[in-house]
């Protein structure tokens, strides 16, 4: 259950990436320590908000700015590139027949990820819906496991068995993807309750979708957050449509930050990944301060279609796809601040971007490279600690294989 699940502890983390990202895996007080230290390093500019940050039950941060560095910026936006061209990549390797089954992207919705991630540690816990492969590689796994797991390769991080939607970095507190709509809320509030018991300062992240926001076990589970005060952050990501099903055809009231009801919840910008940041702090501050769970809707936006299967042209048009990509699209806004606020010429951005393609093009070449699962894992990892010669029944007991004793003790 997830409190057995959340009692595993976290490993350090590997020092890579950007400035940003460095400072986003370490502890409260480091963060504020190395962000002191940056402030020597780069001056800091102004760069505003879009829209403002709606609030219920609670001041929310005021602010319609924030101060941020260029190293700050730069390890953002590298990061959000980097989950694109993986998802485009994926895309491309679904159309070629291989990737199998389900697979949704999240090519659009990045700066939701990315910006929260930035906010908090590996000692907070992140559950997920199906759409999950981004936060894989945020909560520190590789491109190329998360390649070869979609290509059900046994290097991937679910050894090949779990694909698009069963993704899964326990050593970070990442409790995964889970295909089935809105299961994974009561394990979010799960994982609070663990971080409370054991008290560790630490919050829980239950993301979920706006279809999934109508799931009953959703109140369910924030009903037994509030009156255990648990530290867990209800996360709506709100991209308008659950399925093909328009959020104003699908939800009465469709201000999902209020669905709470007896707990505060801000709306806020999810395609601006600073505005995430800062909401994502204000949120995680509440809960660490034994104030009880919070809500936040993340108002964003998906490119693709609900999975790959589904076009994502039936039930919106071309023109409103390509009106957000032009006016709100993370990735390019965060690359528009490293020019226009920070001075950054355009063939350094083209320089790293192509940095990043030929890594991921390397990643990519390893998982097509490893094996796939031998038949014998389709009955392993079925128990922890599972017995070797574990008896797994065929069509009938003389089909099977292991032994039927040792699995009986």
């Amino acid at each position: 259950g997830p409190l057995a699940l959340a009692a595993e502890i976290p490993m350090p983390m590997p020092m890579v990436g950007s400035v940003a990202r460095h400072v986003a895996r370490r502890t409260p007080f480091a963060l504020a320590g190395a962000a002191g230290a940056r402030r020597h390093m780069s001056s800091t500019v102004t760069v505003p908000f879009d829209k403002e940050v709606l609030t219920y039950e609670c001041e929310g941060p005021t602010m319609t700015s924030v101060e941020a560095t260029k190293e700050e910026v730069l390890g953002l936006w590298q990061e959000m590139y980097r989950m694109r061209r993986m998802e485009l990549t994926a895309d491309q390797l679904y159309k070629s027949k291989m990737i199998r089954g389900f697979c949704h992207l999240y090519d659009g919705q990045e700066a939701v990820c990315v910006g929260m991630e930035a906010a908090v540690t590996y000692k907070d816990s992140f559950i997920t819906a199906y759409r999950d492969h981004c936060h894989q590689i945020s909560r520190g796994d590789s491109i190329e496991s998360v390649l070869a797991e979609l290509m059900g390769k046994s290097t991937g991080c679910a050894k090949g068995k779990g694909g698009s939607m069963h993704m899964y970095y326990g050593k970070n507190n990442f409790f995964g993807g889970n295909g089935i709509v809105g299961a994974q809320q009561p394990l979010g509030a799960g994982l609070a309750f663990a971080h409370k018991y054991r008290e560790d300062g630490s919050v829980a992240f239950t993301m979920y979708g706006d279809g999934a926001a109508n799931q009953g076990q959703l109140f369910e589970a924030m009903n037994m957050a509030a009156l255990w005060k648990l530290p867990v952050v209800f996360v709506c990501e709100n991209n308008h449509y659950g399925m093909g099903t328009s959020q104003d055809r699908g939800a009465a009231m469709p201000e999902y930050y209020k669905r709470g009801q007896y707990m505060p919840g801000l709306a806020v910008d999810g395609m601006h990944v600073l505005n995430v940041r800062e909401a994502t702090k204000y949120a995680a501050d509440h809960c660490r301060a034994g104030k009880g769970p919070f809500v936040l809707e993340m108002d964003t936006y998906r490119y693709h279609g609900h999975s790959m299967s589904d076009p994502g042209i039936t039930y919106r048009d071309r023109t409103e796809v390509s009106g957000v990509r032009e006016k709100r699209d993370p990735v390019q806004k965060a690359r528009n601040w490293l020019v226009e606020l920070f001075g950054m010429e355009d063939k350094e951005l083209k320089g790293i971007e192509s940095g990043i393609r030929k890594d991921i093009e390397a990643q990519l070449e390893k998982a097509k490279a490893a094996p796939a699962p031998e038949d014998s894992a389709l009955w392993l990892d079925i128990y922890k600690d599972q017995n070797p010669n574990f008896f797994i029944r065929g069509c009938d007991m003389s089909g099977g294989t292991g032994d039927f004793k040792s699995s009986e003790a």
